[in-house]
């Protein structure tokens, strides 16, 4: 399931990708934007998503400690600590 939501989100930016770029294509067509300014504005698109990916990993990977804990799941820890 996790898998499967992970394609969907990655479907979903990857079509928001393309539409702004035939966006901004058609903004240079009628010269109210040029090259260099579209260059600019995906590349800041970009990092910015790239920096919204990482506070999402993050965020996930707290929630599924949360439950780990709360569910009282033995962790690799746990269980290292078990065998010695």
């Amino acid at each position: 399931m996790l898998k499967e939501l992970l394609y969907t989100g990655m479907g979903g930016a990857l079509l928001l990708k393309e539409r702004v770029e035939e966006e901004l294509k058609k903004l240079e067509e009628k010269g109210k934007l040029n090259a260099d300014e579209s260059k600019s504005f995906l590349e800041n698109l970009k990092t910015r998503g790239e920096n919204e990916e990482t506070r999402l990993k993050e965020e996930l990977k707290t929630a599924i400690k949360e439950v780990i804990e709360e569910l009282g799941l033995a962790t690799k820890k746990d269980i290292e600590a078990l065998k010695s």
